[in-house]
């Protein structure tokens, strides 16, 4: 994709008016990253807790998500720090309200065996995919920058994780920085260069979040609370005992359906990030996380992926909800 359609993607979809009617339901965009909360997806938990009907829709990639939560479609959404960033730089009325995960080996630059890829160095030349804007994307820049390599000599080229996975089976690039499902079926033939876990040590840390859009946020305070508890719970469980709730097969067989991943490989998956407690996001979303989405627009503008920074980002980000939920 390119610049002018990032900026088009962005800015030229205009926010209307209201959200999706009561008896219709809420329609919430989600992505296939591998997290405890996907088995309270699966459970009907957070339709139980809100009393709402929800319609799930699965998306490849946070600038699909913003695109359909800027057009209206879509009033809550699963996103990574790098989208949110490029968003609130455009100015979208939204907020993050809720941590999803720390993103440590769940995401993570993969060269093909047999592409003359040993080092950092051996990337110049070749054909490294990811999806634009998104927190590989983002993490992908950060790694070339700490290597001190000029990503200016690294073909890099804008694919869906599905699309990925596809050129990967062609022979068609050299490595891809990317997540589940697409990451285990790259990793089959190829090795880790560096994960997001790696990345976030050299300075770079990126998370996975759920946004709303102000204006459904405003109306639907109640859902927002009872969906932020449905998910601290779950989390509370991961955390009490992650390897039973990696082991449970039921678990398992939930995440794999949801995600896309093979169910052998979840119980691997699940340690790739970290999920905060309900107690400890309201910490993070506050300055911390304020900060890194500052700093991840400030990078993607230095690498000309955003146009401009906000004065302030902490009116994208929320722990009004999460507080809600905790008391």
């Amino acid at each position: 994709m390119t610049r002018p359609a990032l900026v088009s993607l962005f800015v030229s979809l205009a926010f209307v008016a209201g959200a999706a009617h009561a008896d219709d339901g809420v329609t919430i965009a989600f992505q296939t990253g591998v997290d405890p909360s996907k088995v309270a997806q699966a459970d009907g938990d957070y339709e139980k807790a809100t009393g709402k009907k929800i319609n799930w829709r699965k998306f490849e990639s946070g600038a699909e998500v913003i695109a359909a939560v800027a057009s209206g479609d879509v009033p809550i959404g699963n996103i990574g720090s790098s989208p949110l960033a490029a968003a609130a730089s455009r100015g979208l009325p939204i907020q993050t309200f809720l941590v999803t995960g720390v993103i440590g080996e769940s995401e993570a630059l993969v060269v093909r065996n047999g592409s003359g890829i040993a080092k950092p160095a051996d990337l110049v030349g070749k054909k490294i995919a990811v999806p634009y804007v998104s927190t590989t994307h983002y993490s992908l820049l950060a790694a070339l920058k700490h290597w001190q390599v000029d990503a200016g000599k690294v073909t890099i080229l804008n694919l869906r994780p599905s699309e990925i996975a596809a050129a990967w089976q062609r022979g068609d690039i050299d490595g891809a920085y990317v997540w589940e499902p697409a990451l285990g079926k790259v990793r089959a033939s190829g090795k880790v260069l560096t994960s997001s876990a790696e990345v976030a040590k050299w300075g770079a840390p990126t998370y996975d979040l759920w946004i709303v859009r102000q204006d459904f946020a405003q109306k639907n305070p109640d859902f927002l609370k009872q969906f932020v508890s449905v998910t601290g719970k779950v989390f509370e469980r991961y955390n009490k005992d992650p390897k039973g709730f990696a082991g449970n097969a039921a678990n398992v067989a939930k995440i794999a359906r949801l995600t896309g991943s093979k169910p052998e490989e979840v119980a691997a998956l699940l340690p790739g990030n970290r999920y905060p407690s309900l107690a400890e996001q309201s910490k993070l979303l506050q300055q911390p996380l304020v900060k890194a989405v500052g700093d991840t627009a400030a990078f993607l503008k230095s690498q000309g992926k955003v146009d401009s920074l906000q004065p302030s980002y902490t009116p994208y980000v929320t722990n009004r909800f999460i507080n809600a939920a905790l008391r």
